[in-house]
């Protein structure tokens, strides 16, 4: 079957920030691009928007001045909404009020010729909702660009319950003719990309909630334990704290109560005190004196390792953790080798195996993935620690205690993550700490999503790397830091929380009750 074309003229109906964005992408692309508004003034404002833009493309060498000049000359402003006629594929960006949609796609219908695509650029919505008023639904697809649309590399088409197969490949050969990586989502909350990431925001909330550590310390462990550009607090006053409550309300409404997805009171309290976020000048940081935050800090040196610590465990951690500890200059051994020598400090990696040999003699440091350390050392005088592979990737190591912890493991543990290169972060007890906990919930999502067919494996990967520059791929994260690691955690939460957000997707238990235990053992959500 030969390939479908992309349409040689686009309509795009609003001319807002997004709309503009999708006009500059259409007339770069070659097509004849129709940008309409009913309000002169947003129509004016975006066509000088997108002229704006092309120039600063050949400013900056992106353009030539004659790619520039051509996309310029492609680029129609029509106040006439009857002007789309013409269309192959119209682009709606208008606000999202599910009526106002509604109402522009019965118009369209009646506007548009039979075998125009009808597209809408909605994150919120239901394509299948939006697609209910107009003629002929089978061709209302769903084509979300992320913002800012002409930078961002991805675009999530998404089909409705109705949409036919041309309707999609329309869109699909428009993204890539856009020069977009183009994932197919089904309809549904979210889609894919913001369904997948709903734990990131959510569950460093249940942090704050819960007291595990700060907001400010729950995004310096994202950034320097898990790779993120920015934190979930900063990325939330980044897209605005009301419009993040507003897309929570909508997940758990058209869920009808999941639990996964139920919105916080911290929020709702937020926008009730006017801490919008950026835009309003003070979200859950202050923007009204200079930066937020200071800048974060190179890793310390990794520092010569004087002495013996034993590590015991299979897990993909204790294994990366052997490693760095060898380079650091540390004598490494297993329980079984450490010979009745007293160790500078034991790290105990098991995830639901027995260490061959007793662990003592020394101070000891638990991984808190199968529990808190509460429950894996009741009474005991151990100090916790958490960390996710890849380690080389991270510079910094999360570390806890109880009531009975040793101060000589506290201190020796604090010690020898320093002597690896990484900083530290103390921070209150719970099953995977904070990364952790936060990390094994957006995979538990992406499995959800992949079991449901919402998107492939392949998909969901892309769109949280090109939608959200995630550090990794959720899904092969979690194959990287093992899938055994990543139940255990969730179960432990469930365990000790007692909440239904924290039960782990089929999907996921049934690749670790197979075996697929992710990129050690060949196989997990990907082959190796």
């Amino acid at each position: 079957m030969a390939p479908t074309p992309p349409p040689k003229t686009i309509g795009v109906l609003g001319a807002g920030t997004m709309g503009a964005g999708i006009a500059q992408l259409a007339c770069l692309a070659g097509a004849r691009t129709l940008l309409h508004d009913p309000a002169p003034d947003a129509l004016a404002r975006g066509a000088e928007q997108i002229r704006v833009q092309l120039t600063r493309g050949v400013d900056r060498g992106r353009l030539t001045e004659i790619e520039a000049g051509a996309a310029s000359e492609r680029l129609t402003p029509t106040p006439r909404l009857a002007d789309l006629e013409q269309a192959e594929l119209v682009i709606e960006a208008a606000p999202e009020s599910l009526e106002l949609k509604r109402s522009l796609f019965a118009e369209l219908s009646r506007i548009v010729a039979g075998d125009c695509v009808l597209a809408t650029n909605t994150s919120s919505m239901l394509v299948t909702a939006i697609a209910a008023a107009a003629t002929n639904p089978e061709r209302v697809v769903g084509m979300h660009f992320f913002n800012p649309a002409p930078v961002m590399r991805l675009l999530e088409v998404v089909a409705g319950e109705l949409s036919d197969e041309r309707s999609l490949a329309v869109a699909r050969a428009t993204g890539s003719a856009m020069g977009k990586d183009v994932i197919l989502a089904a309809d549904g909350p979210g889609f894919l990309v913001n369904r997948c990431n709903r734990p990131f925001g959510l569950e460093a909330l249940k942090l704050m909630q819960e007291r595990i550590a700060p907001l400010e310390e729950i995004d310096r462990i994202c950034r320097l334990g898990g790779g993120f550009r920015m934190g979930p607090f900063e990325l939330m006053d980044l897209v605005g704290v009301d419009v993040g409550l507003d897309v929570s309300r909508s997940f758990y409404e058209q869920s009808f109560g999941e639990p996964r997805w139920r919105p916080s009171p911290i929020t709702t309290r937020m926008v009730a005190a006017g801490r919008l976020g950026r835009k309003a000048g003070r979200g859950y940081y202050d923007y009204t004196a200079g930066p937020h935050r200071a800048a974060d800090p190179d890793p310390p040196p990794v520092t010569g390792g004087e002495g013996m610590v034993v590590i015991a465990g299979t897990t993909v951690l204790a294994g990366e953790l052997a490693a760095a500890a060898v380079v650091a200059g540390w004598d490494v051994r297993t329980p079984d080798d450490a010979e009745g020598e007293v160790p500078f400090l034991i790290l105990d990696c098991t995830i639901g195996e027995e260490p061959e040999a007793p662990l003592e003699g020394g101070p000891q440091a638990i991984c808190c993935a199968a529990g808190s350390l509460a429950a894996l050392d009741p009474g005991g005088g151990a100090a916790g620690f958490h960390a996710l592979p890849p380690l080389q990737s991270a510079s910094l190591v999360e570390l806890t205690r109880g009531p009975d912890t040793a101060d000589s493991a506290a201190t020796a543990s604090e010690q020898f993550f320093r002597s690896l290169g990484k900083h530290v972060a103390w921070v209150q007890d719970a099953p995977g700490l904070v990364l952790g906990r936060i990390v094994c919930q957006v995979v538990n999502e992406a499995a959800f999503a992949l079991g449901e067919s919402v998107g492939t494996a392949e998909d969901i990967d892309t769109g949280m790397l090109r939608g959200l520059s995630y550090p990794h791929g959720i899904l092969h994260w979690g194959d990287m830091i093992g899938l055994d690691h990543v139940v255990a955690t969730l179960d432990a939460l469930f365990l000790e929380r007692g909440e239904e957000r924290y039960r782990t997707a089929p999907a996921l238990r049934h690749l670790v009750w197979s075996g697929c235990l992710g990129k050690f053992s060949g196989d997990g959500f990907f082959a190796y």
